[in-house]
């Protein structure tokens, strides 16, 4: 996390760094889970199945056919401490 950081201007946010993409990958991963908990199939590629694959890979656990909840309620524990962790500049 040496050179990771998020940037907010006016109109835009950037994210810096490998742990910030991270962060940024991991938010659109919990958007995906929340996604298809409600039944929504985002493309062909983006699967229940590879959505619970991404969430393993940033949480480390293994998730079941529908355990959204539990899959987005410990990727989103990951997002908040991300945040937490990652210096914010404000321009």
């Amino acid at each position: 996390m040496t050179d990771s950081h998020i940037t907010i201007r006016p109109g835009s946010t950037s994210y810096i760094g490998l742990d910030a993409t991270r962060l940024l990958h991991a938010k659109t991963v919990f958007h995906a889970l929340k996604a298809c908990s409600l039944g929504m199939l985002l493309t062909r590629t983006a699967t229940p199945t590879r959505t619970f694959a991404l969430a393993s890979k940033i949480t480390g656990k293994t998730y079941k056919r529908g355990q959204y909840d539990r899959a987005m309620a410990d990727v989103r524990l990951w997002i908040v401490t991300m945040e937490a962790a990652l210096p914010v500049i404000k321009e």
